[in-house]
């Protein structure tokens, strides 16, 4: 029995993988569509691009105050008109989400951080600990998060200085 092969670098027959080159060349294609899509309106930002291998295209556009559904729906129209109009899928057998990356989904890019300036946040770092607190403020290289140790007469405001090398997710944490 051989052992298993990753996929993702080929084999004798094929020394590469046609469907990750594939797919990350066409990712960077889609990037530079939504960049020219959404760029006579700088307070938008493209945050990621997916693509499911049922070329189920998956934009997520996040605004500096947020962003609309109607202001997602318009993004869609004009970037699917592009995307059609550019060659990427040949056979036209595509389909396309535009929408904000939801509260689940981790922050990516310096301007979400600065988005979410107090907010409470829970950082996960490189080695898999993990630190909660609020966040404070967000710099070029790093974040400062404020956190309370201990209850009572003994807490302690701590403020926590986090380099974004350190930095595995940081997620934002919703309070009911």
């Amino acid at each position: 029995m051989q052992p298993e092969k990753n996929l993702t670098e080929g084999n004798e027959n094929v020394p590469f993988s046609f469907y990750y080159m594939a797919t990350d060349i066409q990712i960077r294609q889609i990037e530079q569509l939504v960049d020219a899509t959404i760029a006579a309106e700088p307070e938008y930002f493209r945050v990621q691009v997916k693509i499911k291998p049922t070329n189920n295209v998956k934009v997520f556009i996040e605004g500096d105050k947020g962003i609309t559904i109607e202001k997602c729906v318009q993004f869609n129209r004009a970037l699917y008109k592009k995307l059609d109009e550019s060659g990427l899928f040949p056979t036209g057998d595509f389909s396309l989400e535009v929408s904000s990356p939801g509260l689940d989904e981790p922050l990516k890019e310096r301007r979400q951080y600065a988005r979410n300036i107090g907010h409470e946040v829970e950082v996960l770092f490189n080695d898999g600990s993990k630190k909660v607190g609020k966040l404070v403020q967000v710099a070029e290289a790093d974040i400062i998060i404020e956190s309370i140790e201990g209850k009572g007469k003994k807490a302690v405001t701590q403020q926590l200085v986090i380099p974004f090398n350190n930095i595995k997710t940081t997620t934002v944490q919703i309070k009911f």
